[in-house]
């Protein structure tokens, strides 16, 4: 495992944490989608067309080993958060995923302060959507309710709103909504309940692409699924740079483009 260290200069560095997918992968958990052969030599291949992506938004991306014995442990967004003041390690919903915490807890001690969600509170990162101070959780059959008080307990110093909203019909409160960077939600609303995000402008996936609320967003560059060609059209025409890749191999694992990375800056603000 690698571990980097926090930049000597005043510039803060942009960092994405990864992990290599396991060989293993298809055996992973999936919870709303039938299981398909996945194809590692593909998957191998996506992963590194994705690293380069994050690398085109200016991140210098951390590649952690993969691990047989753990086959979801490229979904490393679903160990952790980690915001300007502190990284929060996940309590994950999965009895077969808590393993994975340990090797992405070692990474981010090079950068930040620590604090861990314990049992029986149940959480996943991907069920995390961060929009300035608001933090949104989602309800989940991996997160639940005692998860998203412990996550509110911890942030409350630092002046974050944490509100749950019920994940209805998929995996993660991700897999239907994502942050924009002018404030906006891009969101499925039929596959949460999206009443906690009123007052905030909602923006619809297309009825063709149920599943293209996940997308990545850094900075003013947002990567999305090629599968999803009228989401980046949609935002396009509001003025970002969108950047495509293939992930249909993680796809197949229930993943999408949100799930193959931790991003944050090496410093704090």
């Amino acid at each position: 495992m690698s571990r980097a260290s926090p930049p000597s200069g005043p510039e803060l560095e942009l960092v994405a944490i990864t992990r290599e997918p396991s060989p293993r992968m298809e055996l992973g958990e999936r919870t709303y989608i039938d299981d398909a052969p996945i194809d590692g030599t593909l998957a191998l291949a996506q992963h590194q067309q994705y690293q380069a992506a994050l690398s085109r938004c200016g991140a210098r991306v951390v590649t952690l080993a993969g691990c047989a014995e753990q086959p979801d442990c490229v979904f490393v967004e679903d160990t952790a958060i980690v915001l300007d003041e502190i990284a929060v390690m996940m309590s994950m919903g999965a009895t077969s995923r808590r393993d994975e915490v340990p090797t992405i807890e070692g990474a981010l001690r090079g950068f930040r302060a620590v604090a861990r969600i314990e049992l029986p509170a149940r959480i996943d990162g991907g069920d995390v959507v961060r929009s300035g101070r608001g933090v949104f959780v989602g309800l989940s059959q991996r997160t639940n309710a005692a998860g998203v008080d412990a996550l509110r307990n911890i942030l409350a110093p630092f002046g974050y709103m944490v509100t749950g909203i019920p994940v209805l019909r998929c995996l993660h409160l991700k897999s239907a909504c994502s942050a924009l960077p002018d404030g906006s939600f891009l969101v499925n609303e039929n596959l949460i309940d999206a009443s906690a995000l009123q007052g905030r402008e909602r923006v619809p996936v297309p009825n063709a692409e149920p599943l293209a609320g996940d997308v990545l967003v850094i900075g003013d560059r947002i990567i999305v699924s090629d599968a999803f060609p009228e989401t980046s059209a949609l935002l396009a025409s509001r003025g970002w740079d969108v950047i495509p890749v293939s992930v249909s191999e993680f796809a197949k694992a229930e993943g999408g483009v949100t799930c193959l990375s931790l991003v944050f800056k090496a410093g704090r603000d």
